[in-house]
C-alpha cells in the first residue's frame, strides 16, 4: 500500500506512512492476546487500523472483533477498525452483522476470495472443468494476472514466478496482497475524494473548514455513547479506556500502560528489596523467516535490509532467588482486570506461572492464592484478578497506585513476561 498510495500524498507534500505492528505466532500469541494491547502496539496518531489475518480464528473471534472495534473508539482520532479476511463472505457471518451494527463508526471486513471472484473469474467452473486451484498453495495466476505490478519490471524469470503466487500457503501471496492493498486503496481514495468535494462546498458557502473540522471539536466518546455489546462481554468491552498494556515483544508503536517501578522509588511499596529482573528481546538473523529463493535472490543485494521481519520475541525474566522481584505501578483501571502472559510458546501459562511454587505474585502487597487464578484469554497468559478486590488490604492503595509484584522465591525455572494488561 506505501508503494501504490505514498505518490499521491508526497504530491500533496505529506508523508503517508503504514505501520506494521504485526507480531508472528513464534512467541505463542494470538489474536486472543493481542488485542488487549492496542493502545501499545498501534500509534496514537494512526487514522486508520487494520487487523489481519483470521484464518487461525475459524470464525469464533467476533467477540474479540467487537471488544476491538469498541476499544480503539476511546482513542484520540478515534480511527476505524478494517479487518482483512483471506476466504469468502458467506451468508452473512457475525463480521457482516458487526458491519451492519457499527458502519457509523467506520468498521468494515474484507474477504479476499471473494473480491477476486467479483472480478467475474469462473474460479468454480475452472476448478472443475481443468482441475486448476489458483487458491493452492502455491498456485502462480489468479486468472486476471501471473505476476504483480512490480513483478512485471522483474528481469529475474525466478522472482517474477514467485510474485505471481495468490496463496503462499494459509498465508496470502504477492497476488493475494495486490489485490487487497488495492481493494483498499480505492476506498481510501475514494473516500478522501468525497471528503475534498465536502471541503469545497464549505469554502464555495463561504466557512473556514479548518474551523468546522478542528480536531478540537471532535466529539470525545464515552461507554454511554457507543451502542449495547452484540458478542463482547460487557464487563470488559463497555469501558471509558481501552485496556492497558506493557508488551515486550517487537514492533509497537503506542504506549505502554503498566510500568516497572523505579527499585528506588519512594512510592514503590518494595523500596529496598531486590528488583533484578532482565529486559530481553531475541537478536533474530537478517533472514529469520525468509523464504530460500528470496533469500538467495537479495543476499548480495544492497536493498536487503527489506526483507528483514522486524517482528521478535521478548520479556523481562528471572529464574534465581538472587534476582529478587519485579513490581508493576499498574495505570488507572475501570474493572481490576490483571492478567500475564509468558514467553516463549503457546501453553506456558500454567507451568510458568500456575504450578510454579518457587514463584510468588502479589497484588497492593499481598500473596494472591493462585487457586483463584485461571488460564485465560489463551494457554500462554494467566489471569490473575477478574476484578477489583473488595476487601483486605489488597483493596487498598495508600499511594494511589495499585501494583502487582512477582518474587522469585527458590531457584527455578526461567520466568519469562512477555504482557501484562489491564482495564
Amino acid at each position: 500500500m506505501e508503494r501504490l498510495f505514498s505518490p499521491i500524498w508526497q504530491a500533496a507534500d505529506m508523508e503517508f506512512t503504514f505501520q506494521n505492528a504485526g507480531e508472528g505466532g513464534g512467541c505463542g500469541d494470538s489474536y486472543e492476546n493481542q488485542i488487549w494491547c492496542v493502545k501499545q502496539n498501534i500509534s496514537p496518531d494512526v487514522d486508520v487500523v487494520h487487523y489481519e489475518w483470521t484464518y487461525f480464528e475459524h470464525g469464533r473471534a467476533t467477540a474479540e472483533h467487537e471488544s476491538l472495534i469498541r476499544w480503539i473508539q476511546m482513542l484520540p482520532k478515534q480511527p476505524p477498525l478494517h479487518i482483512f479476511n483471506t476466504g469468502e463472505n458467506k451468508n452473512g457471518g457475525q463480521d457482516a452483522q458487526l458491519v451492519e451494527y457499527y458502519a457509523r463508526y467506520g468498521f468494515n471486513a474484507f474477504y479476499m476470495r471473494t473480491g477476486f471472484k467479483n472480478g467475474g473469474y469462473d474460479y468454480e467452473k475452472e476448478k472443475q472443468e481443468k482441475e486448476i486451484d489458483r487458491f493452492a498453495w502455491g498456485h502462480v495466476g489468479d486468472g486476471y494476472h501471473n505476476t504483480t505490478r512490480y513483478g512485471e519490471l522483474e528481469e529475474d524469470d525466478l522472482r517474477k514466478t514467485s510474485l505471481g503466487v495468490v496463496m503462499r500457503n494459509w498465508h496470502p501471496g504477492p497476488m493475494g496482497f495486490q489485490l487487497t492493498s488495492d481493494s483498499f486503496t480505492y476506498v481510501y481514495t475514494h473516500a478522501i475524494l468525497k471528503a475534498l468535494d465536502i471541503i469545497e462546498k464549505e469554502v464555495k458557502d463561504g466557512n473556514d473548514p479548518r474551523e468546522k473540522w478542528d480536531a478540537s471539536t471532535r466529539p470525545i466518546f464515552m461507554k454511554g455513547d457507543l451502542p449495547e455489546p452484540m458478542f463482547c462481554h460487557p464487563m470488559y468491552c463497555v469501558v471509558d479506556e481501552p485496556p492497558g498494556c506493557l508488551n515486550y515483544e517487537l514492533p509497537t508503536f503506542g504506549q505502554w500502560g503498566p510500568r516497572v517501578e523505579d527499585p528506588d522509588d519512594d512510592l514503590n511499596p518494595y523500596l529496598g528489596e531486590v528488583q533484578n529482573w532482565q529486559v530481553w528481546q531475541k537478536n533474530n538473523d537478517l533472514w529469520y523467516m525468509v523464504g530460500k529463493q528470496d533469500t538467495s535472490l537479495f543476499k548480495n543485494r544492497d536493498d536487503k535490509e527489506m526483507c528483514r521481519h522486524i517482528d521478535a520475541c521478548g520479556g523481562l525474566s528471572a529464574s534465581k532467588a538472587e534476582d529478587g522481584m519485579v513490581v508493576f505501578r499498574l495505570p488507572k483501571m475501570e474493572v481490576g482486570l490483571v492478567v500475564i502472559c509468558g514467553c516463549c510458546g503457546k501453553d506456558v501459562g500454567q507451568t510458568m506461572f500456575m504450578d510454579n511454587d518457587k514463584l510468588e505474585i502479589s497484588f497492593n502487597t499481598v500473596p494472591l492464592n493462585k487457586t483463584t487464578f485461571d488460564i485465560w484469554p489463551n494457554k500462554k497468559c494467566v489471569r490473575l484478578l477478574k476484578k477489583f478486590p473488595t476487601s483486605g488490604r489488597e483493596s487498598e492503595t495508600p499511594t494511589g497506585h495499585h501494583y502487582l509484584a512477582l518474587k522469585v522465591l527458590e531457584d527455578g525455572p526461567n520466568v519469562k513476561i512477555s504482557h501484562v494488561f489491564t482495564i
